[in-house]
């Protein structure tokens, strides 16, 4: 996985990257959760084929905080050959689904499989679509007045509930857009730019985002102006993450592989490194049959008060979960058989529940378990051999019926 190549496949995953945060009241005494969904992507492993053979198979799905009622969305974006869904998000009030629809022809998918790389030029369309929880009813925002065939990483804009956020490839370079409710009015906010932008995101005021530009992390007003480059004086950095209150970056700093979490304020002040990954590449192979370009980005996130980070270490033939506290103070969270992979944590909007991924089962499955760790996990999904589940997120609780 060389430069580049590494943020086109995270923009496959659609990353599922969620990196814009959602945040929620928190629970009142005695209210209930076990209604809350958890959206994730179901999809097939093992077929052969490659690549295109198993994506193709991918699809957005809910299932309760507690395992129970869990569902396909969104099947009629499926219904033409070579389609897919991916679930990649919520609206703030949790009534509203985000999900990613892709298609690629089988020969562009052979073609990808002969060169081992990826060709968006001809043989792909992407879009995001809303989904309203309550009608199943969707609809295609990014196709309105359209940029370009590959959106990704659609998310509301903090604060402004009629404006999105979404990541357009054009001329083979990655640019964070902003766009009304609607779909129209698109605002491209690295104009002119002939870099990768990516992992974008906003603080939580909706006044300035980031993002990471040839694998350099820039901030700027939330127009795109005034831009920033946090210097850190290291070759790879990657993923920033806005903290809950926007007075600090959360992002990965190294050399490509072996980069570790590191926090900075807004300012380009402070840097530290908070964690040390000890030899975790931080990539998560998500088929079990050969793929030209390996798997999903896995990162480090912030937790719903700010006060903590959680991210995973290689210990032995494991990966484990960690928390860390702002000042370098980390704790184990899992303690697994050999060969166990824990991945993706997502801690819970108002806290209390971590949310992750792990093949502690033998298959890839969804886990919740308290952010204390201190408690048994119990698994989400009941996905069958051949199959995995990944990339969950959390439904908000909402603040007003």
């Amino acid at each position: 996985m060389k430069n580049a190549k590494m943020s086109r496949r995270t923009l496959l995953q659609g990353a599922s990257a969620g990196l814009a945060t959602m945040v929620a009241t928190p629970l009142q005494a005695g209210e209930k959760r076990s209604k809350r969904l958890i959206g994730y992507t179901e999809y097939r492993t093992n077929l052969p084929g490659g690549h295109h053979a198993n994506i193709v198979t991918m699809r957005a799905c809910v299932v309760r905080e507690d395992g129970t009622g869990r569902r396909v969305l969104a099947e009629s974006l499926t219904k033409e050959p070579n389609a897919w869904t991916q679930f990649s998000g919520w609206s703030p009030d949790g009534k509203t689904a985000i999900i990613g629809r892709g298609w690629e022809s089988e020969e562009n998918g052979a073609w990808e499989e002969a060169h081992k790389t990826f060709r968006f030029s001809e043989g792909w369309l992407y879009d995001m679509y809303l989904l309203t929880m309550r009608t199943g009813k969707t609809r295609n925002v990014t196709s309105v007045d359209r940029v370009s065939t590959y959106n990704t990483g659609l998310f509301y804009w903090p604060k402004q509930p009629n404006t999105f956020g979404f990541q357009a490839l054009i001329n083979g370079d990655s640019h964070p857009f902003r766009m009304d409710g609607d779909g129209q009015n698109k605002r491209d906010l690295t104009e002119g730019s002939h870099e990768f932008a990516y992992g974008f995101n906003a603080t939580q005021d909706g006044k300035r985002i980031a993002y990471h530009k040839n694998y350099q992390v820039w901030i700027a007003d939330s127009d795109g102006s005034h831009a920033t480059h946090i210097k850190t004086g290291k070759p790879f950095n990657f993923a920033p993450q806005w903290s809950p209150d926007g007075e600090r970056l959360l992002f990965l700093s190294g050399e490509h592989y072996d980069c570790h979490p590191y926090t900075v304020r807004r300012d380009g002040s402070e840097l530290r490194q908070i964690g040390d990954r000890k030899g975790y590449k931080g990539v998560v192979d998500f088929l079990d049959v050969f793929d030209f370009h390996s798997g999903s980005s896995d990162v480090p996130v912030w937790s719903a008060d700010g006060k903590a980070v959680f991210y995973t270490v290689k210990i032995g033939t494991n990966v484990e979960l960690m928390r860390t506290t702002l000042d370098g103070k980390p704790e184990q969270l899992t303690h697994s058989t050999e060969n166990t992979l824990h991945y993706h944590s997502v801690p819970a909007p108002e806290g209390g529940g971590l949310l992750f991924g792990s093949n502690r089962s033998g298959i890839r499955q969804l886990y919740v378990m308290p952010t204390s760790g201190r408690e048994e996990a119990h698994a989400i999904t009941s996905v069958k051999e051949g199959w995995g589940a990944l990339w969950g997120h959390w439904q908000p609780i909402p603040t007003a019926k």
